[in-house]
């Protein structure tokens, strides 16, 4: 039974990262809780799958991003995962207190850690290497 539960957050996990590469940002919102809380990279917490949907339209305007060999694992209770992955990206908008975009391109590890409950995910936390990024968009 362990092992089923592991199965079904590894997909889930996948679906959202696919949804994600697909720009299917409505997709990626339908598999997080309500009252979903996003850590940002060297940045605050913000709850609800209204903040992460500005959060998505924000990071839509700035960046274009694909994931990349991605990872995914799960604890043997399916309520906590992680993946790891490559993103590659491009700047096209210049995202506030960071360097001028010119449609820099970028490649860069990322981990995310994942809490589930209810089929859902109710928590993402993400982390990159900020000061590797400004060095690869010449900042």
């Amino acid at each position: 039974m362990e092992t089923d539960v592991r199965t079904e957050t590894e997909a889930l996990v996948r679906r959202y990262y696919d949804a994600f590469n697909a720009g299917d940002r409505e997709g990626m919102l339908a598999l997080l809780s309500e009252d979903v809380v996003h850590d940002i990279n060297e940045g605050g917490s913000v709850a609800g799958i209204g903040t992460f949907r500005e959060f998505l339209a924000h990071m839509d305007r700035c960046y274009a991003e694909q994931v990349e060999e991605l990872v995914v694992m799960a604890d043997a209770t399916g309520r906590r995962a992680a993946a790891e992955f490559f993103i590659r990206g491009s700047y096209l908008d210049t995202d506030e207190g960071l360097p001028p975009a010119r449609g820099q391109t970028y490649h860069l590890r990322v981990g995310a850690f994942f809490e589930v409950g209810e089929g859902r995910i109710a928590r993402v936390t993400n982390y990159y290497n900020l000061q590797d990024w400004i060095r690869q968009v010449g900042g």
